[in-house]
């Protein structure tokens, strides 16, 4: 990685105005303040969640909501402490509900997200009551394996041999009351465009195929969510400064957390829009592109009309 507090310039034009490139790093300020701010932010993160992980270790073997509170509570003070500030367009569909609840009739929300950044389950915990479904291998990463043990995520490891312990899982969590949030791209991406979502993340809200050996999902509800990094620093982030907070591709997690924290300020915008019902679409590939669909507008929207941004109806 270049240096965190530089912008490079392309060959070809050296000598001319210093554009806008990507990837952007920090470059406003003093070398050693962006550093020292960075270095204070990773760690009040580490203390935050130390002192964090008693109350939720607790917590997590009471039957209670106050285990989703204080994971919303946890991920919005994160939020705080990297500066980020997240503004929210929309309201959330889901509710915190226990099992009576769901035998009674209440239907659990099913979040579906784009997916462009470490940030996003910061940004997504802080503001939605939900569950997070993540890659088996982030089990085992240090420090951040332990943060999604403890805010109670599902691990998949998208192998066909596993799937039905995984839908058994979800579907467990879903009939107990949770709401989950899913990232169908698959992957993420560098915050520019949504990819095609993957139909599979939609099994658990459109089951194709009634397996016996499975508890039964309870009837869901799915609100499609875009997220997108808007300002840096209290400036708009036009096309050309897109990518700076995307982490994507081959990028390594620590020197990308390293360059983010040492921006001044963040800002994240989040539609929540208005819930789909999986009963209307007669397949899950019908699901996954009519929400996939919803969530790119959004997205389009805020990158080009972010003073006004809407949520987006079928």
């Amino acid at each position: 990685m270049t240096d965190a507090i530089t912008r490079r310039r392309p060959a070809s034009d050296a000598s001319g105005p210093e554009p806008w490139t990507a990837p952007l790093e920090p470059a406003l300020g003093n070398r050693f303040l962006c550093r020292l701010r960075a270095i204070r932010r990773m760690g009040l993160s580490c203390l935050w969640t130390l002192v964090a992980s008693v109350p939720q270790r607790a917590l997590l073997r009471r039957k209670s909501a106050a285990k989703i509170v204080f994971a919303r509570f946890y991920w919005a003070t994160i939020c705080r402490i990297l500066g980020l500030r997240v503004r929210v367009v929309g309201e959330a569909a889901g509710t915190i509900r226990d099992s009576i609840a769901v035998k009674n009739g209440e239907r659990p929300i099913i979040f579906v997200a784009n997916h462009s950044s470490w940030l996003d389950i910061a940004v997504a915990g802080g503001i939605l009551p939900t569950v997070f479904v993540a890659k088996q291998q982030i089990a085992d990463w240090p420090v951040i394996g332990t943060l999604a043990r403890l805010g109670r995520t599902i691990f998949v490891s998208r192998q066909r041999n596993n799937t039905g312990r995984e839908l058994q899982a979800m579907t467990d969590r879903l009939n107990n009351g949770d709401n989950l949030i899913l990232f169908p791209e698959g992957t993420s991406t560098d915050g520019t465009h949504v990819l095609p979502f993957m139909s599979s993340f939609f099994a658990i809200a459109k089951p194709s195929r009634v397996d016996t050996s499975l508890p039964t999902p309870p009837s869901v509800l799915i609100q499609p969510v875009s997220i997108v990094y808007d300002r840096l620093d209290g400036l708009p982030i036009g096309r050309a400064r897109r990518t700076a907070l995307a982490w994507y591709g081959d990028m390594e997690l620590a020197p990308h957390i390293w360059s983010v924290t040492q921006w001044r300020s963040l800002g994240a915008t989040v539609i929540l829009h208005p819930p789909v019902d999986p009963a209307d679409f007669p397949s899950r590939k019908e699901l996954s592109s009519a929400v996939q669909e919803i969530v790119a507008l959004g997205v389009a929207q805020l990158h080009h009309n972010p003073d006004q941004p809407e949520a987006v109806k079928l």
